[in-house]
Formats: structure tokens, sequence, C-alpha cells
């Protein structure tokens, strides 16, 4: 077994290691209002129900939308959408129509008023279960309550955000499923 010399690391740099989860793209509509952003602070909280939280700033264009309507849609973006989700990243949902801007192709999700994008293969549909994080933290807690997913690709080739507008690609996958406890799988 390898042993490492480990030196001293910023603290504020430590994200850069422990962010290896997808980047998404969060669709939100609220009032005739609708935005698309990416984010790359979430986490899977439960399985049953399904719960995820997500940390969005409320200097961001979608809090409010996302916020008020108390719903959202997670949608996986995958490499073939990277130049479109940095760009997404990089503008305001404020100043521009970013569907327009990038071509994204909606279809309406079947319980929130959020729409589902075309262009990825899985969405989210997410109501919000807890609240009582989002004023001091921007922490919103969500539960899934309709997924989407694609039959292929079966495994999507994903992004994971290394900070410094460096990305990683998800790739080859190494099974222990035989290692397992049934119940832990």
């Amino acid at each position: 077994m390898k042993r490492y010399r480990k030196l001293d690391y910023p603290v504020d740099e430590v994200r850069r290691l422990l962010e290896p989860g997808p980047v998404v793209l969060v669709s939100s509509a609220w009032k005739g209002q609708r935005n698309v952003m990416t984010l790359g602070w979430h986490t899977v909280l439960a399985f049953t129900p399904s719960l995820l939280g997500t940390m969005i700033s409320s200097g961001n264009h979608s809090f409010e939308l996302i916020r008020r309507s108390r719903q959202c849609v997670i949608n996986l973006p995958t490499a073939d959408l990277l130049d479109t989700v940095v760009g997404i990243g990089n503008c305001s949902g404020a100043e521009v129509d970013k569907f327009e801007r990038f071509g994204l192709d909606t279809t309406p999700a079947h319980d929130v008023d959020a729409p589902l994008l075309a262009q990825c293969p899985a969405s989210f549909e997410c109501r919000l279960h807890d609240a009582s994080q989002v004023k001091r933290h921007g922490l919103f807690i969500w539960e899934v309550v309709k997924a989407h997913v694609a039959k292929v690709p079966k495994r999507p080739r994903t992004l994971h955000y290394r900070g410094g507008g460096q990305f990683m690609l998800s790739g080859a996958e190494v099974s222990r499923r035989g290692l397992f406890k049934p119940e832990m799988l």
C-alpha cells in the first residue's frame, strides 16, 4: 500500500479536491420568468425520500426565482456541453435569455414549472423540502419528486469542476460489487 508525504495546503483550496460531483444545470421558473444556471455545489443527503442539497448564492439571478417558486429542475449535462456549461455560468439571466443564447431546447416538466433541458440525459424535478438554511447559507434542501433519465448513454460522461477553470471528465469505472454486503449496495 502506497504512503504519501503530505505538505501544508491552503484551506480555501480544499474544495478543489472534495468537489468531484458532476456539474449540473439548474433550470428555474417563476411568474413568467425562467433561467438556467451552472452549479457545482450540491450533495446527496438521503435516499428515501430522495433529498439533494444545493448551495446557491443570493447574488445569483436564479436565487430569487428558485426561492420564490420553491422548485427547480436539476439537469445533468455531458462532456459535449462543456463550453455551453461554462458560457451559462459566465453570464447573467438578468441580462440575457440563456436558453436562446445557448440554443437549449426545453420540454415541460411533469410536477414543477421549471423546464427540463432536452440536451441533458437526466433531469430531476425538485420541490423545496427544507428552507431552514436558505437565508443563512444559501442551502436549499430538495426532494426529487420526478426523475427523467435517458436509456442511452447508460453512464453519461459528466463534467466535474476542479476549480481554477479546470474540469475533470468522468471515465472508466472499477467494480467491487462482489465485496459489498447486499444491504450496502
